[in-house]
């Protein structure tokens, strides 16, 4: 006889259930404004790190060079 698992199926459902019934007065639009500022304040913020980093590197590359 083969067992069928229902417990996994189960929680799903009720996981898919409840953020349907919670998420249904969600603004889309506000969300995906929301979603666009966050993805390109994290792009402005890695940007700036990343030079950050880069010139932390030469200046002590160029440090080293000198002494």
């Amino acid at each position: 006889m083969m067992k069928t698992d229902t417990a996994a199926t189960s929680h799903f459902s009720n996981v898919l259930l409840t953020g349907t019934i919670l998420l249904a007065n969600v603004d889309v639009n506000g969300l995906l404004d929301y979603g666009l500022k966050a993805f390109l304040g994290g792009a402005v913020w890695l940007g700036y790190k990343l030079t950050a980093e880069y010139l932390e590197r030469r200046r002590k590359k160029r440090n080293n060079e000198l002494n």
